[in-house]
C-alpha cells in the first residue's frame, strides 16, 4: 500500500482499517492536541467502529481518495477514534453533534473542533463530492478552511465556548426527592403510548430491539398482574424472533431493522445486543413457560459460544454486516443456493417455511423469516409437527455448515470489559435456568479472563486485543462487571466473586462519584471537556442505572446501609430524567421497581452434608421468575462469607441438612429443610 499513517501502531481493528489511508490520521492522543494548538489548526474528529457499514463507505469513497485526503491534511489535524475504545469521547461529542445538527446523529460521526477540542460543526456520512442534496466532503472542508481563516472565526470560537459552557451546566443533576410508585405507573403508561400495537417495539422505523424495556414490562406485569404488559412483551419478542432481525440459520440478533415489521435488518451483530436479548428471552420463558422463548435464548447463547468466544475465554465485540462487498450477502439466500445444499423435498419445505423465492426481498436475495410456528405450518401442509420440526432442524444444520464455507463478515475481535460483563451475566443465568453447564463454564471463564488480563495493579481496564490491555475502565465497565459478579455469587459459584464485586464497588465510589450523588461516566481526564453523569439508556443500559441495581443487590446481600444510600442518591438524581422521557430511562425504572419492592428477600442457603443437594436446589431456584430475590450460598468453612455477611453467622444447617433461610433485612423466617416446603415458599416470593 502506498500510504501508512500513525494508526498502524494501534490495536483497534477500526483504526487499523484506516492505517493505510492517505489521510494523516492521529489516534486520540495529546500529540495531536498539542500539534493543533501549535499550528493553530482546527481538528477533524472522525468517530466510528469496525463493523459500521457507512463508516466503510465513507472510508472507501473519501478517506482513501488522495485528493480529499490532501484537502483534509492541509486544513485540519485529523483524529480517528474507535467509539468502542473511547465510549466517553463518543458520548460527549455525540451529544454535542445532536445539538449542532438538530438530529439523532449516527456513525460515522464527524466533527470540527477548535484546537482546544471544542466543537463547532458536526456531520455524519458525507460523500466525497456534492450529490443527491448532500454537500461533499471536499466542499465542506473548503468552507471550514474559509471560515477558520476569515472574519467568522471569532464567532465560531464563541459559539463553541458557549455550547461547552451550557453542556457543562447540564452534565450533572442533583435531586432532592426519590421517584415513587405513581411515577413508575405513569412511565409504564407512556411506554404504551409509544408502543407499536401491531408489530411490537416502539412505533415507527428503524426498529431497535430494546431488551431491557421488555424486562421492565415483564417485572411490572409480575408485580401488578398487568396483562397489557405481558401481551406487549410477548408480541414484541414473537415478532422479533420471526423476522429477519433474528438469524434464522445461525442464531443471534442483528443490531436493528430498517422497517417496522422487523424484516430487513442492518445485518451487523453486536455482543451487547445479544447478551441483553438472551436474558430477555430467558425471563420471558421463566415467566410464561413457553418453550419458544427458551429456544431463542439458547440459540442466542449458542451463537455467542460458537462465533464470538476467544480461545482465551473472553467474548469478541461484533460481526460486520458486509461480506464480498455487499451488505447481508452472508445471511441471505436464493432458491438455487438452498437447492444446491439440500435434497429437493427438503429444499422445497425449507423455502416454503422461510419464504425463499424469486426475486427475493433484499437486493435479489431472500432474508429468511417465518410467519407461523412450525406446528401451525405442519398443520397447514398436513404433516406431523414433530416430523416437520425434525426436517427443518436438519436443514438448518446443513445450511449453517454450507454458509460457514462462504467468505465471512469481518469480526471485531477486541474484548471489552463492559460487554463481557453483560455476556457473563446472561450466560450464567441461562446456564443455571436451562441446566446448561457449558454456559456456566463459559461465564466463569470470561470472568476469570477479565480478572487475569484486564485488571492490573488493582485497576480495571477497558479493552484487550492481541495481548494488550489498555484504556482505563469507565463506569459501564465497572457496573456491568459488578452485576455479572453478583450473579455468579448468587448462582452458587463462590464467595470470591462477591468479594471482587465489593472491591469494584469501592473503586466506583472513589473514582466516579459526583458531588451531586450520581456517578460520572469516566474517570477524571484533562482531555475531556465535560465529565458527564449519563442517565439515559442507549443501545446499552445507563451505567448509573445498572450500578443503582448493583447497590440495591449489595444492600440486600450484605445489609450495609451505605449501599442503600448510594442507590437512593442516584435515583434522586435520575428522577427528573425519568419524568422527562421514561422510554429513555427503562433501566432506571427497573432499578426503581427493585427499590420499591420492600418485601424483596434474601434467600440464604446454608449447605449441609445431608438433605437436598446443591445442584438440585440450584435447579429449583433458577427455574422461578423471582426478579427481586437475592441468593447467598453459605458453604462450610468459608471465612470470606462470614466476613462479607457477618449477620448470617447464626444461620447454620439444621441437623446437618441443607437449610434455607428466607430473610427480609436481618430478620429470617423459620428454616426450611424439606423440598416440598421450599417449593411452596419459592412460589410465594
Amino acid at each position: 500500500m502506498a500510504f501508512t499513517n500513525r494508526l498502524i501502531k494501534e490495536k483497534s481493528p477500526y483504526l487499523l482499517q484506516h492505517a493505510h489511508n492517505p489521510v494523516d490520521w492521529y489516534p486520540w492522543t495529546s500529540e495531536a492536541f498539542d500539534l493543533a494548538r501549535k499550528e493553530d489548526k482546527p481538528i477533524f474528529l472522525s468517530i466510528g467502529y469496525a463493523t459500521c457499514h457507512w463508516c466503510h463507505v465513507m472510508e472507501s469513497e473519501s478517506f482513501e481518495n488522495p485528493e480529499i485526503a490532501q484537502l483534509l491534511n492541509d486544513t485540519f489535524i485529523n483524529i480517528k477514534v474507535d467509539r468502542e475504545e473511547h465510549p466517553e469521547v463518543d458520548s460527549i461529542y455525540m451529544e454535542f453533534a445532536q445539538a449542532l445538527m438538530a438530529s439523532p446523529g449516527g456513525w460515522p460521526l464527524n466533527l470540527v473542533l477548535t484546537p482546544d477540542l471544542k466543537p463547532f460543526f458536526a456531520v455524519t456520512y458525507l460523500p466525497p463530492v456534492t450529490r443527491s442534496g448532500l454537500i461533499g466532503l471536499d466542499q465542506f472542508t473548503k468552507q471550514i478552511q474559509q471560515l477558520w481563516s476569515g472574519e467568522e472565526r471569532p464567532k465560531l470560537i464563541e459559539q463553541a465556548n458557549k455550547m461547552v459552557e451550557l453542556f457543562g451546566r447540564l452534565s450533572t443533576s442533583k435531586g432532592e426527592q426519590l421517584p415513587d410508585s405513581p411515577l413508575l405507573d405513569a412511565a409504564i403508561q407512556m411506554l404504551f403510548d409509544v408502543a407499536d400495537p401491531v408489530y411490537g417495539g416502539l412505533k415507527g422505523e428503524p426498529k431497535f430491539p430494546i431488551g431491557y424495556q421488555s424486562r421492565l414490562l415483564l417485572q411490572y406485569s409480575k408485580a401488578h398482574n398487568d396483562g397489557r404488559c405481558l401481551f406487549y412483551v410477548k408480541l414484541t419478542l414473537e415478532m422479533m424472533r420471526r423476522g429477519g432481525l433474528f438469524d434464522q440459520i445461525g442464531g443471534g440478533f442483528a443490531r436493528y431493522c430498517v422497517d417496522q415489521k422487523w424484516l430487513v435488518p442492518h445485518f451487523e451483530k453486536m455482543l451487547y445486543d445479544n447478551a441483553i436479548l438472551a436474558e430477555t428471552y430467558l425471563d420471558a420463558y421463566l415467566f410464561t413457560k413457553e418453550e419458544k422463548f427458551q429456544v431463542i435464548c439458547q440459540r442466542v447463547c449458542d451463537y455467542a459460544m460458537r462465533e464470538m468466544r476467544s480461545a482465551e475465554g473472553g467474548f469478541f465485540s461484533a460481526e460486520d454486516a458486509d461480506s464480498e462487498g455487499h451488505e447481508g450477502k452472508f445471511y441471505t439466500w436464493t432458491p438455487q443456493e438452498v437447492s444446491g445444499a439440500l435434497a429437493k423435498e427438503e429444499a422445497d419445505l425449507f423455502c416454503q417455511f422461510y419464504h425463499v423465492k424469486e426475486p427475493g426481498n433484499f437486493e435479489g436475495r431472500s432474508i429468511l423469516y417465518i410467519e407461523m410456528d412450525e406446528s401451525e405450518f405442519a398443520s397447514q401442509i398436513g404433516q406431523p409437527p414433530q416430523e416437520v420440526s425434525r426436517r427443518l432442524q436438519a436443514s438448518r444444520e446443513k445450511l449453517l455448515e454450507k454458509r460457514s464455507q462462504r467468505p465471512h463478515p469481518f469480526k471485531d475481535d477486541k474484548i471489552t470489559t463492559s460487554w463481557n460483563g453483560l455476556m457473563i451475566h446472561s450466560l450464567a443465568r441461562a446456564g443455571a435456568s436451562l441446566k446448561r453447564a457449558d454456559y456456566t463454564q463459559a461465564a466463569l471463564a470470561s470472568a476469570s479472563f477479565i480478572q487475569d488480563k484486564l485488571q492490573q495493579e488493582g485497576k480495571l481496564l477497558h479493552r484487550y486485543r492481541e495481548g494488550e490491555a489498555r484504556f482505563v475502565a469507565g463506569l459501564e465497565d465497572h457496573a456491568f462487571l459488578i452485576r455479572a459478579l453478583l450473579t455468579l455469587f448468587e448462582l452458587g459459584q463462590g464467595t470470591r466473586w462477591l468479594k471482587w464485586a465489593v472491591e469494584l464497588a469501592e473503586e466506583v465510589e472513589k473514582s466516579f462519584k459526583s458531588a451531586e450523588g450520581a456517578y460520572y461516566q469516566s474517570v477524571a481526564d484533562p482531555h475531556l471537556l465535560i465529565r458527564k453523569c449519563e442517565f439515559y439508556d442507549g443501545a446499552e443500559p445507563s451505567g448509573n442505572a445498572v450500578h443503582t441495581e448493583n447497590l440495591l443487590r449489595l444492600y440486600q446481600i450484605t445489609q450495609q446501609e451505605k449501599y442503600l444510600l448510594g442507590a437512593e442518591s442516584v435515583l434522586k438524581a435520575a428522577k427528573s430524567f425519568i419524568e422527562t422521557f421514561p422510554p429513555g430511562a427503562c433501566y432506571h425504572l427497573l432499578s426503581l421497581q427493585r427499590y420499591l419492592d420492600r418485601k424483596a428477600p434474601l434467600v440464604l442457603i446454608a449447605l449441609g452434608k445431608e438433605g437436598i443437594g446443591k445442584q438440585e436446589l440450584l435447579d429449583l431456584l433458577a427455574a422461578h421468575f423471582s426478579p427481586h430475590a437475592s441468593f447467598a450460598w453459605k458453604e462450610d468453612k468459608d471465612p470470606l462469607f462470614e466476613e462479607l455477611l457477618p449477620f448470617c453467622k447464626e444461620q447454620l444447617p439444621v441437623s446437618g441438612k441443607t437449610t434455607i433461610y428466607i430473610c427480609q433485612g436481618q430478620q429470617c423466617l423459620s428454616p426450611l429443610t424439606e423440598k416440598e416446603a421450599l417449593i411452596e415458599a419459592l412460589s410465594k416470593l
